[in-house]
């Protein structure tokens, strides 16, 4: 007898466990790039908690940030990777199986 499929939570990213980084990552779909004060106002959340993210998710190579002045102010731009996003996708597939197992709704 074959060993059943590994379960597709086997498959989930834990650089998604938080709610922030998934939500960061959904936010910067493809080809978008969006000021880190827009992010800021799109995730309702806080300056620090939102920095931690963006860096946790650029030292998994998921999002790149860059500096740029506009209106004579520094501002950082985040935008993600294809290794994040192809990630992002590969995580919301095990999410639906999950649920598809469980005879639930589908996501």
């Amino acid at each position: 007898m074959a060993d059943p499929a590994p379960h597709p939570r086997t498959r989930l990213d834990d650089n998604f466990a938080s709610p922030l980084r998934f939500s960061l990552l959904a936010t910067l779909g493809d080809g978008i790039e969006l000021d880190f004060a827009t992010l800021r106002e799109i995730l309702q959340c806080a300056d620090s908690p939102l920095s931690k993210a963006i860096s946790h998710l650029q030292a998994a190579g998921y999002a790149t940030a860059r500096k740029a002045s506009l209106g004579g102010r520094q501002r950082t731009w985040v935008h993600s990777t294809r290794e994040g996003r192809d990630a992002f996708a590969g995580h919301l597939q095990a999410l639906r199986e999950i649920v598809a197992q469980g005879g639930g709704a589908t996501i």
